[in-house]
């Protein structure tokens, strides 16, 4: 007997809303079910990432025969560096059963939306652009000009929420993550829609 096909589950939202930190906690929850999508980039790692965990670092060329030649669900140029989703990957774990966090942009599942219509849309939401600009100056990783990129990207981001299944505001993390759980289980008793 086939076990269940696992679902695509996007949680998407701005810089610095805390999508990371949402996604590691749901994975520490649920270990067995969800996994998450490991992404391709072109932007060289931060001291503490390893490839292969945090992301697949690709150079340009790499990345762009990926994207060519289907390879990737999605794909972005962000603040001048690709970001992308390697489909094969997923397919294997969803064809597994496990369900597939992808932690991405708005863009990102704007495409996701387009190829994969099953999947399911979370926007997580700051509370306020002010309280995303003092998350985003508390990182202190980021120069003035790219904070203020990033501000600038993320209301227009936050514009996009309206097309999303679900909009959760992340004003408290151990409450934001709860509801992005719920939302997840109630979306495993949803009978699969019917593919072309």
């Amino acid at each position: 007997m086939a076990s269940r096909r696992g679902k695509l589950i996007v949680i998407a939202g701005p810089s610095g809303v805390g999508k990371g930190s949402v996604v590691k906690r749901l994975l520490a929850r649920d270990p067995e079910a969800l996994v998450l999508s490991v992404s391709a980039t072109t932007r060289p790692p931060r001291p503490s990432e390893v490839d292969g965990r945090d992301y697949a670092f690709l150079d340009e060329a790499t990345f762009r025969g990926l994207a060519d030649h289907g390879g990737l669900l999605e794909w972005a140029d962000v603040f001048g560096s690709l970001y992308g989703t390697p489909v094969a990957p997923v397919d294997q774990q969803l064809r597994s059963g496990r369900d597939v966090i992808l932690e991405i942009d708005v863009q990102g599942a704007a495409q996701i939306r387009e190829r994969a219509p099953d999947a399911l849309l979370i926007f997580l939401a700051p509370p306020s652009l002010a309280d995303l600009e003092a998350r985003l100056r508390g990182r202190g990783t980021e120069s003035e000009d790219r904070i203020t990129e990033r501000l600038e990207k993320a209301a227009w981001e936050i514009a996009q929420a309206t097309w999303f299944e679900y909009v959760v505001v992340n004003d408290d993390l151990g409450r934001a993550t709860d509801e992005v759980a719920a939302i997840i289980v109630a979306s495993r008793s949803e009978p699969p829609e019917e593919s072309a």
